[in-house]
């Protein structure tokens, strides 16, 4: 969505006028915009169109909202709006306002701000499950498991881990022994880490008590943040537990979890747990799936893959517009294959070193070498790639 140009011109029309017509000044409308998208990569364009909004006393706000809706429509269901409704929120909060305004104006900015964020969240129920060619290619997984054990000796260290804890969180349906290869690379890499030690995962929400002790006990040893990684239903608990103890997390890390709108998710993964454990999702995680949509206040990096064929990839990234300490980052693989994949040990070292401002041990070319890894470089148009890789 960053780069939907169309989008971001109609919502700055949209929160000035609103915010306006709540009573909120011109010129603090627009100081909130610009600092909202302050680390945007389009933040100059973004800019230039809240600069050029010019607040006309007549103009209604229905059509502005329906401008907006359209094209979140036609661009189809993102996460990143949960940013636009952030934004919305609060530029039309009652702090930010500045003149007396009659009642009737008030009620009327409120429906614009419900309306919008209901038509968000009708838009963002549209996500398709995965199709069946990703299902298919899930079969890679045993090759990714067979040929790890060949490929890990090879695999380039990144970051000096310098001691520092990190908590790592297994799959649904799977155990601390599914995540040995990303506990091994990163403890040679000089981690510290730790299971989960609480046998397979359920996707029970009786784990978190535990998991909060556990979180406490590292605290106490390292008299540090700690780190969380999780797989899949392993990072929806690393989630919950970094919005409820920021003060004792470092960042979250998660790789093919669904971190947003998963009470509505098509996957033939919760038809499966609903299976498992005789209820429907919703009827017995309502305050457990309540929490998932909150955004913690830490660094947040996701990992994920538009092969999954066992989750609908969009559910795996967070708002990544929202914040500037916020990342999606795209591999190649399959779900059920994530933890013996190379390019994800890469970014898990690499995103909890970058975040803790660990110093890198390793030469640059080996850094250009692990791009190979990833699909942003296949996407660069051109050999300029390849020579890119040994002389920049």
């Amino acid at each position: 969505m960053e780069n939907n140009k169309t989008l971001y011109k109609s919502f700055a029309k949209l929160a000035i006028h609103t915010a306006m017509k709540g009573g909120v000044e011109l010129k603090e409308a627009r100081k909130l915009i610009y600092k909202s998208f302050n680390h945007h990569p389009y933040s100059r364009e973004i800019k230039k169109y809240a600069s050029s909004v010019e607040y006309d006393k007549h103009q209604e706000l229905e059509p502005l909202l329906a401008d907006s809706i359209v094209v979140c429509e036609d661009f189809g269901p993102d996460r990143d709006y949960i940013a636009l409704v952030l934004i919305l929120e609060k530029v039309t909060s009652e702090p930010m306002r500045t003149r007396k305004v009659k009642k009737d104006k008030l009620q009327i900015v409120d429906f614009i701000v419900n309306r919008f964020k209901e038509e968000i969240e009708r838009i963002n129920k549209k996500i398709d499950a995965p199709p069946t060619y990703n299902a298919i290619l899930e079969t890679r997984g045993l090759l990714e498991w067979s040929s790890i054990f060949y490929i890990y000796p090879f695999i380039p260290k990144r970051k000096k881990g310098k001691g520092k804890p990190v908590l790592i969180m297994p799959p649904y349906l799977g155990n601390d022994f599914s995540t040995r290869f990303v506990r091994k690379y990163l403890t040679s890499l000089g981690f510290k880490t730790y299971k989960w030690d609480l046998g397979v995962n359920m996707l029970n929400s009786k784990y978190l008590p535990n998991l909060v002790e556990r979180l406490d006990e590292i605290y106490e040893e390292h008299q540090e943040k700690v780190s969380l990684v999780g797989w899949s239903g392993g990072g929806m608990f690393a989630k919950i537990i970094a919005n409820r103890h920021p003060d004792k997390v470092a960042q979250l890390i998660t790789i093919g979890s669904p971190v947003w709108g998963v009470k509505n998710m098509n996957t033939p993964l919760i038809k499966m747990l609903e299976f498992l454990r005789g209820k429907t999702l919703r009827e017995r995680n309502e305050k457990f799936l309540k929490e998932l949509e909150d955004i913690p206040k830490v660094p947040i990096t996701c990992i994920y893959t538009k092969t999954d064929g066992l989750l609908p990839w969009k559910h795996c990234q967070e708002a990544e517009t929202l914040r500037g300490d916020i990342k999606n980052i795209e591999v190649y693989g399959s779900h059920i294959g994530m933890g013996a994949n190379a390019s994800i040990l890469f970014t898990v070292a690499h995103s909890l070193g970058e975040n803790l401002n660990l110093e890198p041990f390793e030469s640059r070319l080996v850094h250009n070498i692990e791009d190979l890894f990833f699909p942003r470089f296949w996407k660069e148009k051109g050999l300029s790639k390849f020579t890119n890789l040994f002389f920049k």
